[in-house]
C-alpha cells in the first residue's frame, strides 16, 4: 500500500498560473512597464517553462534561469532587459501574495493527514516557497518539506530523491507515490527514483514526453482512488 505521498506544489496543489499572472501584473505597475496583456502572459509562461526545463537538464543554474527568463521576455517585448534582476527579486516575494488552491487539493491533503506521510517536493525558490507555504497553511499539513535549494539538487535528479529517502526513513519504493503536473520534473523524477507516479493533468495536455506515468488524473481528489488501485497491484 502507499505509505508516503510526495506532492509537487506549483501547478499541482496551488494554481501557479493564477499567482504568476497576479504577480507579474502587479510588478509591471510597480516598475512602470505599462500593461501586461494576456498574450504577453502566455508568452512569458512559455519562456518560463523552457527555462525551467533547461535547469532540470542541468544546462543552466537556477540564478541564470530566474533572471534569464525575464531578460528574454522583456527584450522580446521592447522592454528594458536590464531590470530583469530587480524584477525577479521582487517577483519571488509577490508570488506568495496570491494563494489559489486547485479544486479539492486542500481537502485531499487534510483527509490524508495522519494516514500517510506527506511531503512537499519543489524546485521553486526557497524565498517564494517559504512565503507561499506559510500563507496557504500548507506548512502545517506536510510532514516534510523538500525545497531544491536546500536539498542541493533539482527534480528530476536522483540526488534530490536520495535526500528525500534519507530524511523520511525506510520506505520501500512501492510504498511511495509522487503527484505532480510536470512530466519532465515530477514524472521523470519519480521514474528515476523507482517510485509510483501520478500525473496531474487538469488541462488535458498531450503526453509528449517518453516517461512512465502510472496514473493520470484531472482532479486532485482522485489521488485517493489511485492509492487504492496501486495497493491492489
Amino acid at each position: 500500500m502507499i505509505k508516503a505521498v510526495l506532492w509537487d506544489v506549483d501547478g499541482t496543489i496551488l494554481n501557479f498560473l493564477v499567482a504568476e499572472a497576479a504577480a507579474i501584473r502587479k510588478l509591471f505597475a510597480e516598475f512602470h512597464l505599462g500593461t501586461c496583456t494576456d498574450e504577453m502572459l502566455g508568452q512569458y509562461s512559455a519562456i518560463n517553462v523552457r527555462y525551467w526545463q533547461m535547469l532540470e537538464r542541468g544546462e543552466m543554474t537556477k540564478p541564470q534561469i530566474l533572471v534569464g527568463r525575464f531578460a528574454e521576455f522583456f527584450a522580446a517585448n521592447g522592454l528594458p532587459a536590464d531590470v530583469a534582476e530587480a524584477f525577479n527579486a521582487a517577483y519571488q516575494i509577490r508570488l506568495g501574495d496570491t494563494i489559489c488552491f486547485y479544486d479539492h487539493a486542500e481537502q485531499t491533503l487534510k483527509a490524508l493527514q495522519g494516514k500517510v506521510l506527506q511531503c512537499a517536493v519543489t524546485n521553486g525558490t526557497k524565498l517564494a516557497q517559504t512565503r507561499k507555504l506559510a500563507a496557504s497553511g500548507l506548512n502545517e499539513l506536510f510532514d516534510y518539506i523538500f525545497i531544491s535549494e536546500e536539498v542541493g539538487a533539482e527534480k528530476p535528479a536522483i540526488a534530490f530523491f536520495d535526500r528525500v529517502f534519507r530524511e523520511i526513513g525506510s520506505f520501500h519504493q512501492n510504498e511511495v507515490l509522487i503527484v505532480g503536473d510536470s512530466l519532465t520534473s515530477d514524472m521523470r523524477g519519480g521514474e528515476n527514483a523507482g517510485i509510483h507516479t501520478c500525473w496531474f493533468n487538469p488541462y488535458h495536455k498531450t503526453k509528449d514526453v517518453d516517461v512512465r506515468v502510472d496514473a493520470e488524473i484531472d482532479d486532485i481528489a482522485a489521488v485517493t482512488d489511485v492509492m487504492r488501485r496501486l495497493a491492489d497491484v
